[in-house]
This record gives structure tokens, sequence and C-alpha cells, in this order.
């Protein structure tokens, strides 16, 4: 770098430049601070081998394991093989059918690719050709179809874009929890209940010649929520979504507690408070150390209901438990946890990303154990799963909703074949 802190090599500069427009693309935070301590580190480091420029890069754009991935491909795909960015831009155009298609040469994932396509996804220019009628007629379809198809569509199959949009759709996410009554009661002209001891303390300013009745209401509010999600490896391509429906909820009201679990039980609550997301996922990064590992169900509930259950479960808290049932114990103890944690809530919501596939079945060791002891069993894998949620929410419900006795007959059929 020179005197004035400007790089030296200035077409260096210029490619890490559009490096970094390509990683923020792709999804990882990246801003011009970003860039600048790049290009310093660059000039402490030098850049005598590849291996060095991909070390540097990912000490400084790299702060997190999910990010690492995508770190990798888009590296590889800006700095080593330039023939696999234009295979990249061959799989964003229309395919057609062949007798005998070649395989593809290389894998990489749908945002990586969507990243290095701008163009696509700002939207192609109307040629000098095109006539006002096309072009409205275009307008409208890709605009209904971007609002419908983003509700419907699976988290683990969505470009960039849509997880951006996503992401400020869930920003916006009320989740109106019914209210119930509480044991305390409050002043209510209006009240059922006359107020006895209010009533004789009036009484006594007037020498008893004059008796007004007080009356008294109940007073009601929602149920504390805890949310139990599952981040092992077979929940890894939902983690990041539902991380965002969590930190949403906690920033929109009070008394919710949030636990993340696989082969430990971490309290991620006051990390989720942070009203900004980037803030909060960095602060969850650095504590939760067993991201895409195994899944210890059991143990990791039974760390729940030994430590926490007392703290947080008080006044019929509605649990929502966010998982696969894939269990490396094999379900040993679940069976037990699973019955307790149902005994000391209103509530237990099970939500599993797998209820979304058609002829799906709790058949597994841990499914079996905890289909058992739920209230509701729903599916957790797009925006419209998660808004149909907050209806759900938003009405008492039943200790035991309908049609759950079905999941259970399955659940024993699997069980006993």
């Amino acid at each position: 770098m020179s005197d004035n802190g400007a790089p030296a090599g200035g077409r260096l500069a210029r490619n890490v430049m559009h490096f970094a427009r390509a990683l923020r693309a792709a999804g990882l935070p990246v801003g011009p601070g970003r860039v600048i301590e790049a290009l310093r580190a660059l000039d402490v480091v030098g850049v005598g081998s590849r291996q060095d420029l991909y070390w540097t890069l990912h000490a400084v754009f790299v702060n997190r394991r999910d990010q690492y991935q995508l770190f990798d491909q888009c590296f590889h795909i800006f700095w080593r093989d330039p023939k696999l960015l234009e295979r990249l831009m061959g799989l964003l155009l229309p395919q057609l059918e062949a007798e005998n298609p070649p395989p593809p040469e290389t894998e990489a994932s749908r945002r990586v690719a969507d990243a290095f396509a701008p163009e696509k996804r700002a939207g192609r220019g109307a040629g000098e050709g095109d006539t006002e009628e096309d072009l409205l007629e275009l307008d409208a379809v890709m605009t209904w179809s971007a609002r419908e198809t983003l509700q419907t569509k699976d988290f683990e199959q969505m470009t960039a874009d849509e997880l951006a949009q996503a992401r400020r759709e869930l920003g916006r996410l009320r989740l109106p929890i019914m209210q119930v009554p509480t044991r305390r009661f409050v002043r209510d002209p209006r009240g059922a209940r006359i107020d006895l001891r209010r009533t004789l303390r009036q009484s006594l300013r007037g020498g008893g010649a004059m008796i007004d009745l007080a009356h008294k209401q109940r007073v009601r509010r929602h149920p504390p929520l805890v949310i139990l999600c599952d981040i092992s490896g077979s929940m890894s391509r939902y983690s990041r979504m539902l991380l965002l429906f969590m930190h949403a909820v906690t920033n929109d009201r009070d008394r919710v507690h949030s636990f993340l679990f696989g082969t430990r039980l971490t309290n991620v609550t006051r990390y989720l408070r942070h009203r900004d997301i980037d803030v909060a996922l960095e602060k969850v990064g650095q504590v939760v150390l067993d991201w895409s590992g195994g899944t210890r169900i059991g143990h990791c509930l039974e760390e729940f209901n030994r430590v926490w259950s007392r703290r947080v479960l008080a006044q019929g808290a509605v649990v929502l438990l966010i998982s696969d049932g894939l269990d490396r114990d094999a379900g040993a103890g679940l069976a037990v946890e699973m019955e307790r944690l149902h005994k000391s809530c209103r509530r237990l919501i099970w939500l599993n990303p797998l209820l979304r596939f058609e002829g799906y079945a709790p058949i597994s060791t841990g499914a079996r154990a905890m289909i058992r002891h739920v209230d509701d069993f729903r599916t957790v894998h797009n925006l419209a799963a998660l808004r149909d949620l907050t209806e759900v929410l938003s009405r008492e419900g039943t200790r035991r909703a309908e049609g759950l006795t079905e999941w259970v007959g399955a659940a024993r059929e699997g069980a006993a074949a």
C-alpha cells in the first residue's frame, strides 16, 4: 500500500472488491469496511501463493461456521477456475432436453450460482423490438409468481435473493398468542366479581351508612413461550431461517425463552434479544459449539427438564419443539423426558420439516417416542407453515389436537413392522 493508504496493486484491489460483492450477493455480511481490512491484510501477509490468498481472505470475510461453505465455493469459482463460472452461467439458462445429456462437471450451491449472475437477479432489459404490451404482460406474471411462490417454497430451495426476501418477511412477522386467565385480579367497575375487601374499606369511609360494591376482573395475559430448536446436521438447511423466526418472535413480545440443541443444550435467549439480527446471529454463533453435528435429543431434554424447566415453564408455558426426530442415541431416555416436558407445560407443539413429504410417518425410534407426548404436530419448512403456526398459537388449543391419534397409530404400526 502507498503512503496515503491506497492499495498499490489496483487490479488486485478491484478483484478483491468484486469478490466481496459476490460474497455479499451469496448471503455473507460483507461491507466496505471488510474490503478495506482485506486489502490491508493482503498488504501485510502478501500474495506468495494461492493458499496465502485463500486463508487471508477467509480470516477477514468468514466469522461463522455456516459461512465457510459459501466462501469456499465463491473463492474457487472466482479465483481458480474461470470455466466453472461459464458452466454456472449456463445452468441459469433454459435447458433443452437431450437424449444423452452430459453429466454436470461440478456441483455448486444455488446461492453461489445466483451470486455470480447479477443480470439475472436484476432482470433482463427490454430489447428494441419488444412491444409495450409484451412488457406489461411479462411484468404482471413475474410479480404474481414471486409473491405466490415465496410463501410455499421450501427454505432449502430458495436462492440468495429469495432468502433475503424471506428474511424481510420474517422480520415483519407477529405472533398473537392467545391470552389466558391468571390468578391475579384487577379493579374493574364492570367486573363480574365483587371485591369484598375493597367494598368493606369504602364502607368504613362513610360510617357504614352506604355500601358501594366494588368489582374486580381476572387479569389475562399471554403465557410464556419456550422454543427448543434442533441445529444438528440433518436440520442445518433450516436452522438459519428458524433462527430468524426465533429472533422475530423474541423481539415481538416478552417472556420468550430460546434454546438450541444438538449434542448439548445452549440457552440463547439473551443473544436473540438484540434488535440487530446480524449482531444476534454473530453472538449465537460464538456461544453455540455443536452446529451441524449429531443429535442427542433425550440427553438435551433431560438437561432442560433438570436445569431450566422450573425457571421458564412457570405460568403454563407453551413449548415449540423444532426437530426432525432423528436421534443419534436411538431414543435412549427420550420417552421419559418427553412425558415430563409434556406434563410441565400448557401445550407442547412439535414442528417437523420432514412432515412436508407425502407419506411421511414417525417410524424412527426418536420420532415414535416423541409423537406420543405432543399436543400438535405440524411442518415448518416454508413461510406459509410459519404463518399457519401463528394462527394456531393465537387461539386456545386442546390438550391433544384432532388427527394426532392417526400419527400415533402410524408410529405403532412402524414399530410393529
